[in-house]
């Protein structure tokens, strides 16, 4: 964050005798090293924390790096960050939007939990009222007097100043650098942007060529090339959706216990008021532009308004207009739906509101009716002029679509979206859920489960909308239960953060992160075979299975349809995946078949039938036992 654009433009402002105060009395002719260091110090101050030694912080994060650390991990790695770098020289230097916004959307999420109360010297939080302030009285500075400081708790506060800085100059650094015409890279001015008068978007990818200025500071950045100029929906819904947030939490408009507490940080002092405060603009400002210049390019670029659909890539020809592609993934369009029910949210009784509620309609309207596949759940993608495609059901699609559908009803009140929704999560759970695992299937047809931290996220998104909007009572056990098995599984390494004090002392496999070169961090992937525990794939057979009263109380039938005669069993389990209940195998004749399972010996919980056919996995349906 040395060469950020707020780190660069204070240091500019300082007198000439500032170079080295703040390091030590290293002259070496920069202020930017000793503006961070005094930036820092503020902050640490504000919060009533000591800030670490040797902190790097990022603010325009590169697509990917390795993830094997160049060095042991120190075991006072909490306040010398030193032996936790990752290793520049294996890092893919090419800035991704959607590699940042998905970095500012964790750096809001922290940021938002972090500042979101004050505490004392004691470090016992202090709950925001809007009458009292870690400030002076009528003054945005910081009064050093009156026990209050920034931040839940003294680190909380802290880091959460260090992510919200972090996060400003990414988006300032983007709106001021990675605005591309067709031609060059440049800056865009929200104020007066029209994609009208000629498109200025954020492409897909562009590189970074560094270049040291000393030896004793990290790398600058020298030039930046486009190396991908086509513009991806994903890397706008991204970046959009982190702006969008960062713009709430910086409302001056918003009145609650969390928003009084954020009132004073964007007073001026840690960081500055609003426009209509200051008539300059500051980071409310900034975030809102920022989203008004991407909202405008994706419906510009990438919305066809004939099909009701939003498409995944888009390029500009040789006169500037754009060239929209032809196909929506799954992935994208529940996605959609998403950012635009936030977008809504931000920017009522404003003109783009109305567009943004089109949109979100006719986006919703077109996943219905084109990637609904007849047979249940939803398909891949879907290709104008072409059809849906013919690829296996993936776990991803089908918990975006879900996510997507529910934040849909919750900002319209169509009951028509809800029952999809509720639909959706049934399919969901009956064709990708292994209850005796307790895990997912990451492809309808694939015993291989891959598992990828998108696909987690994609999954917990969906898990937790359907527990809040759908009220769906299992899906909050299922997600707690999948998380030990599947989610637990994948993190490299573990901190006292997440209950660990050393050497695996929670006994999960997991390593301590001192002593290792993991950081704590997700695999890239990971995968786990279903038929190691004997588990084969959901059969093709036709056999239709319907398990009716559902909730039941005393008995449910199972019926099912038999194309010839076959052998048939059928297991209940619990949310656990403990096996409670087993019929004998026996073989039933061709057609319409019942299978009654007494119900007087199951407590009131939730459940899973499991039918095979002929040794095979025929289907699975949740089913509510009540009494």
């Amino acid at each position: 964050m040395m060469w950020s654009p707020m780190i660069t433009q204070m240091a500019m402002m300082e007198p000439p005798e500032f170079d080295g105060s703040y390091t030590g009395g290293m002259v070496n002719g920069f202020n930017e090293d000793d503006e961070l260091m005094k930036t820092i110090a503020h902050f640490s101050m504000l919060a009533n924390q000591m800030a670490p030694a040797n902190p790097w912080p990022q603010f325009a994060e590169f697509e990917t790096g390795n993830m094997h650390l160049p060095q042991t991990v120190a075991a006072d790695f909490q306040m010398d960050f030193s032996s936790l770098r990752w290793d520049r020289s294996k890092m893919d230097k090419t800035l991704n939007l959607a590699a940042m916004g998905q970095t500012m959307l964790k750096q809001y999420f922290w940021a938002k939990d972090m500042l979101g109360a004050f505490h004392d010297s004691e470090d016992n939080t202090i709950e925001a009222d809007g009458t009292n302030s870690p400030d002076s009285l009528n003054s945005p500075h910081f009064d050093p007097f009156n026990n209050i400081y920034y931040g839940g708790n003294n680190l909380d506060g802290f880091i959460g100043q260090v992510l919200t800085a972090e996060s400003i100059n990414k988006v300032l650094f983007t709106i001021n650098n990675l605005a591309y015409d067709g031609t060059s890279l440049g800056m865009v001015d929200p104020m007066t942007y029209n994609p009208q008068n000629g498109i200025q978007y954020f492409p897909h990818r562009v590189a970074v060529t560094e270049t040291i200025l000393n030896e004793m500071l990290p790398p600058a950045m020298d030039e930046l090339a486009v190396t991908d100029a086509s513009s991806h929906l994903w890397d706008q819904w991204s970046f959009l959706w982190a702006a969008l947030e960062f713009k709430n939490m910086m409302d001056p408009n918003i009145n609650d216990a969390e928003h009084f507490a954020f009132h004073e940080v964007f007073d001026g002092d840690p960081f500055p008021a609003p426009m209509a405060v200051t008539g300059m603009p500051g980071p409310f400002d900034l975030m809102m532009g920022t989203s008004k210049v991407i909202f405008m390019n994706a419906m510009t670029m990438h919305f066809n308004a004939t099909e009701g659909t939003f498409v995944d890539v888009s390029n500009l020809d040789g006169s500037g207009q754009p060239v929209p592609g032809n196909t929506i993934s799954a992935e994208n369009a529940g996605y959609a739906l998403v950012v635009l029910a936030k977008f809504i949210e931000e920017f009522a009784y404003t003109p783009l509101e109305i567009m943004a509620i089109e949109a979100l309609n006719a986006q919703t309207n077109f996943i219905i009716q084109n990637l609904k596949n007849p047979q249940g759940g939803f398909f891949n993608s879907y290709t104008i002029g072409s059809g849906a495609s013919a690829d296996s059901q993936s776990l991803a699609a089908q918990a975006a679509i879900l996510r997507g559908l529910y934040v849909a009803y919750a900002a319209t009140n169509n009951t028509a979206f809800l029952e999809e929704a509720n639909n959706t999560y049934n399919y969901l759970i009956n064709v990708f859920y292994e209850p005796s695992l307790i895990v997912f299937r990451t492809q309808k047809d694939n015993n291989i489960a891959t598992y990828e931290p998108f696909t987690l996220a994609v999954l917990s998104g969906a898990l937790r909308e359907a527990s809040l909007v759908g009220n769906q009572t299992d899906a909050a056990i299922l997600y707690t239960r999948v998380f030990k098995r599947v989610y637990n599984s994948m993190i490299l390494s573990e901190a006292e953060q997440s209950g660990e004090i050393g050497n695996d002392s929670d006994g999960d496999g997991i390593p301590y992160i001192a002593g290792g070169s993991l950081p704590f961090v997700f695999a890239a992937k990971g995968t786990y075979d279903l038929t190691i525990s004997g588990i084969s794939s959901v059969n093709t057979i036709n056999t239709e299975m319907h398990i009716y009263p559902n909730p039941a109380t005393l008995y449910a039938d199972l019926q099912f349809n038999l194309e010839q005669l076959s052998k048939i069993k059928v297991n209940v389990y619990e949310t656990t995946g403990r096996l409670v209940y087993s019929t004998p195998s026996a073989y039933y004749q061709q057609g319409t078949q019942r299978v009654r399972i007494a119900l007087d010996s199951f407590k009131p919980n939730i459940y899973f039938i499991r039918l095979y056919v002929n040794n095979e996995i025929a289907g699975t349906q949740k089913i509510v036992v009540t009494r």
